[in-house]
């Protein structure tokens, strides 16, 4: 590993103007959120404007030309993305996410696939696919469901099970990820779903794509880059860039309700929205939760963040701090999703509404791995003392 640390990203470009960048490209995202959902991908504008940003690569190391935001930071930016558009803030969190990976490539596989600012990452970790060993590498097949941002992406981490020539049968295959070039891969048009329809999330399918063994490495050895932010728990920020872009949809669907409310006037009551004590009282309720939740949040990361400026792995105990964290963010945010979108009353309901874009986009978060009921277990297990496999914490 290299203990090299060169300038930091805040030195190259404040972090002021990183967020400011993202609260631009927000108000974009909320301009074209219809096309967004109609289309089942961002529009090129949005892209152009996301690439231009540096955003998409936020977690890419500095000698590929990477910002390296410490994860507090790439988070509110994709957290404010998505207060003007879930599906692009999704789009920017799990960019985001992906990007990290170029810290376990060793030099020279980095910059052939993110030097000199290019490179745009999905990803998809669960081993979907094979890999069987041959001269200088390996040979991928798999589809791997899920790859968010593949229609903009030049490349997918795609998880799969190295074959090992003499390895008993009794033994599992290697759990890895590969780097495979977007041009190499078959996009299959999945993704008709309830929400976050504007995230491109269709299937990826490779036949038979040779693999330098230079881009095959696993999460688990960790990554050629010694430095905090690829220190901070991996599978952790996984998580927590789903949470980014749900509080980033809650927090819009309160913005889109209060707006509503001051001119709305419901059949037979003289009364707006907005001067109803039930309204009142609900958006406060909201509110707190929403504040509540992501205060937690950003506690979590910035505690585990600590640990991360030295060599010792994070303990444990924080590492299940952000995992319950992410998942009450998400839980927390379609809930205030759901009480906006009901507080609104029966024009919601219609597809123009952005309350019920909000409301499908909040839902369709609650379903992802990472942040659903069945996530809460694990931790749930460490925090009663019962025996638990901790490495994808």
């Amino acid at each position: 590993m290299s203990d090299t640390q060169p300038q930091t990203a805040t030195a190259q470009a404040g972090e002021s103007e990183i967020e400011r960048f993202a609260r631009d490209i927000s108000r974009l995202a909320r301009e074209l959120a219809v096309e967004t959902d109609r289309g089942r991908r961002l529009p090129e504008e949005l892209v152009a404007a996301l690439r231009g940003s540096g955003l998409l690569r936020a977690g890419a190391p500095l000698e590929a030309a990477g910002l390296e935001l410490a994860p507090a930071s790439a988070l509110r930016c994709a957290e404010e993305v998505a207060r003007g558009d879930a599906s692009a803030g999704w789009c920017v969190s799990i960019a985001i996410t992906s990007s990290l990976l170029a810290a376990y490539l060793p030099s020279e596989a980095r910059e052939e696939l993110f030097g000199r600012g290019r490179g745009i990452a999905a990803g998809v970790w669960a081993p979907r696919g094979t890999a069987r060993p041959v001269d200088g590498g390996v040979v991928v097949s798999g589809r791997w469901a899920f790859c968010s941002g593949i229609t903009h992406a030049d490349l997918l981490f795609a998880g799969c099970f190295v074959d090992s020539v003499g390895r008993p049968s009794s033994e599992r295959p290697v759990p890895s990820v590969v780097a495979l070039p977007k041009d190499d891969l078959e996009i299959l048009d999945t993704w008709h779903t309830l929400g976050l329809r504007g995230t491109g999330s269709h299937d990826a399918v490779a036949q038979e794509v040779f693999v330098p063994g230079a881009r095959v490495f696993s999460l688990f050895d960790g990554p050629v880059l010694n430095r905090p932010l690829y220190r901070f728990p991996i599978f952790g920020f996984f998580a927590l860039s789903i949470a980014a872009a749900a509080l980033g949809n809650a927090r819009a669907a309160i913005d889109r309700l209060v707006a509503l409310a001051a001119g709305k006037v419901g059949l037979g009551s003289s009364r707006t929205l907005a001067e109803r004590a039930g309204t009142q009282a609900a958006v406060a309720a909201a509110d707190a939760s929403l504040s509540a939740a992501r205060a937690l949040y950003y506690a979590t990361i910035d505690a585990a963040w600590r640990p991360a400026q030295f060599d010792e792995p994070v303990p444990v105990s924080l590492r299940n701090d952000l995992r319950l964290a992410a998942t009450h963010a998400v839980q927390t945010s379609a809930e205030v999703a759901r009480a906006m979108y009901d507080l609104t009353g029966g024009s919601a309901i219609y597809d123009e509404s952005p309350l019920q874009r909000h409301l499908r986009d909040a839902h369709t978060a609650t379903a992802h791995f990472q942040v659903n009921e069945a996530s809460r277990e694990l931790p749930g297990r460490i925090l009663l003392g019962q025996p638990a496999d901790t490495s994808t914490l």
